[in-house]
């Protein structure tokens, strides 16, 4: 009983997190007195999807920019996920990689997207290339400091068996490094969801013209207020369901491999 109230934690956190969205959505939209035509409300992005004669209409819309949507979040975050964890085990093997590439990552980090995306859009072109690097810059700092920190969390005593018994630097990555590292790097993936997200929709308005990032800046532009918060809702559901996900499959796989993760 008690593993199943573990499990079903993150569950139990989304329902309260949506609660509280709704919450400060109606409330702020009260406390500013933001006019109807611009804010928009839960009930009338109900009615927008599910009750106006062009309901369907509209819920196809905002479904097909989610679904555009959802494959460039995963394409940056796999991206920005895999890049991550190999410069992280690059730091382990060679110290002298981590001074040439830190510096880097530090770039990528301060420059704002913005500011980079027409270089990005001029190297890859406006198609799935640029997705994947917008979403790499956003996702790999945190998700790389993240894991070098797991990592680095081995036990010196772990390490020395290893090595008393042969292993080189490869031996004590794979055999105590990266299992002890676990934890870290589901933090590093729920920690990358929410950024992964932001990157695609940038992407989207800079770069392909397509998704849920065109689509706002269509529906700002068109007065379209009932699409445009149809959408943005649709954005953050998902990106709260996807961290709550991710949450569940750790406490699984804590479970099993009997590390008891505290996430």
């Amino acid at each position: 009983m008690q593993k199943t109230l573990t499990l079903l934690k993150p569950l139990g956190n989304l329902v309260i997190s949506l609660a509280l969205i709704l919450i400060a959505w109606v409330g702020l939209l009260a406390f500013f007195d933001v006019s109807g035509i611009i804010g928009k409300g839960p009930l009338d992005v109900y009615e927008y999807l599910f009750v106006e004669e062009a309901a369907a209409e509209n819920l196809a819309l905002v479904w097909s920019d989610f679904q555009i949507t959802m494959v460039d979040t995963l394409i940056g975050f796999t991206a920005g996920l895999l890049v991550a964890l190999v410069v992280a085990m690059m730091f382990q093997l060679f110290k002298g990689f981590e001074a040439a590439m830190m510096p880097l990552a530090m770039i990528c980090r301060s420059v704002p997207l913005v500011a980079m995306a027409p270089i990005i859009v001029l190297i890859f072109g406006r198609d799935w290339l640029s997705v994947a690097a917008m979403g790499t810059i956003v996702v790999i700092f945190p998700a790389l400091v993240t894991i070098v920190e797991g990592l680095r969390s081995t036990s010196p005593a772990m390490s020395e068996v290893v090595q008393v018994y042969g292993g080189g630097p490869a031996t004590v990555l794979r055999k105590v490094a990266m299992p002890a590292s676990v934890p870290s790097f589901f933090t590093a993936t729920r920690v990358s969801i929410p950024g992964a997200l932001t990157g695609a929709l940038l992407a989207e308005w800079l770069a392909t013209g397509d998704g849920i990032g065109y689509g706002i800046f269509q529906a700002i532009a068109n007065t379209q207020y009932d699409r445009l918060w149809a959408s943005v809702l649709v954005v953050t559901l998902a990106s709260l369901l996807l961290y709550s996900v991710i949450g569940v499959v750790e406490r699984v796989v804590a479970r099993r491999t009997g590390m008891g993760l505290d996430a």
